[in-house]
């Protein structure tokens, strides 16, 4: 059949398809075994960080400017642990809403076994970041009830691109900080191999969940996109301001109320998360999910 008679629909169907072919095969020839991949055995070495210090939530205060050099390494420790314990929490919402919006659709479509793929890929990354939480001698971080609770609610009722924008926002904020933390020498290198291979795996489900979202939003009417622009900006700003637990700080010996207090004020990360999201809030914008009402939670999460 020639390309004039393939009715629009069918060249789009055809075109995602292909798309997911890609990814599947780029997923067969570069992917990682976390259980082999990341040296579990060497014994941590408190003189390492867990994160690129100028990612620390206090660095640019003046409490960081008095904390000793073991001090900003051990909250670097805790604030990549927290990080990596909201990853497992939200890579857990990730997974139920691909699998529910995969649901009894045929499996021999290549974007059916892409899906799979990466929830697989999820599932991994879940049991790395747990590991490496664990092994950075940190607690188990969850957000607050209300928030696990309103992703208990968003996992169960978000669809088409409010739920596919939402995984997206998620993996971009983790991508942009993370490609920092694996070429820093500073950090401890079994950190730097867990974001290494998170960096590589995830840049193919970004790709995916780009793709969904402007394909579920190419038929939305203005009202659709308006409420789906406000869903999406809500779950991101608790996605975002989840990421480093309120207990870092006592568990890194600190003043609790001090340092909070610091790094609520904290221009410099304030800065430092919109400018490495500048790409992510010019993608929002062109697929129109930048309202008025969205930019609220956007601003107020610092990310633009």
């Amino acid at each position: 059949m020639s390309s004039s008679t393939v009715r629009p629909e069918d060249q789009d169907r055809l075109a995602e398809q292909d798309v997911a072919r890609r990814l599947l095969d780029s997923s067969a020839k570069l992917s990682y075994d976390p259980a082999t991949e990341v040296d579990w055995e060497t014994p941590l070495d408190p003189d390492h960080h867990g994160a690129s210090p100028e990612w620390s939530t206090l660095y640019g205060t003046a409490y960081w400017n008095e904390l000793t050099d073991a001090q900003r390494k051990a909250l670097t420790r805790q604030e990549a642990a927290s990080v990596a314990s909201t990853g497992i929490w939200f890579e857990m919402i990730l997974q139920q809403m691909v699998l529910r919006d995969m649901y009894a659709k045929d499996p021999t479509d290549p974007r059916f076994q892409w899906a799979l793929t990466e929830v697989a890929d999820e599932c991994r990354h879940s049991i790395m970041f747990a590991r490496g939480a664990a092994k950075l001698g940190a607690p188990a971080y969850r957000p607050r009830r209300p928030v696990v609770e309103l992703g208990r609610a968003f996992k169960t009722l978000a669809f088409g691109e409010a739920a596919y924008a939402a995984i997206l926002v998620a993996e971009e904020v983790l991508d942009v900080m993370q490609r920092d933390w694996m070429r820093d020498e500073r950090v401890a290198p079994f950190v730097r191999t867990i974001n290494n291979i998170h960096v590589v795996e995830e840049s193919r489900h970004m790709k995916f969940a780009r793709d969904e979202t402007r394909k579920r939003l190419r038929d939305a009417g203005a009202v659709r996109r308006r409420i789906n622009a406000l869903v999406v900006a809500i779950a991101s700003y608790y996605i975002v301001t989840s990421m480093v637990n309120r207990d870092v700080y006592a568990n890194a010996g600190l003043d609790p109320r001090r340092a909070r207090a610091e790094a609520k004020a904290n221009e410099h990360h304030k800065s430092l998360m919109r400018s490495s999201c500048s790409g992510l809030m010019e993608f929002l914008a062109s697929a129109r999910l930048l309202t008025k009402p969205a930019l609220f939670f956007y601003k107020r999460a610092s990310l633009i």
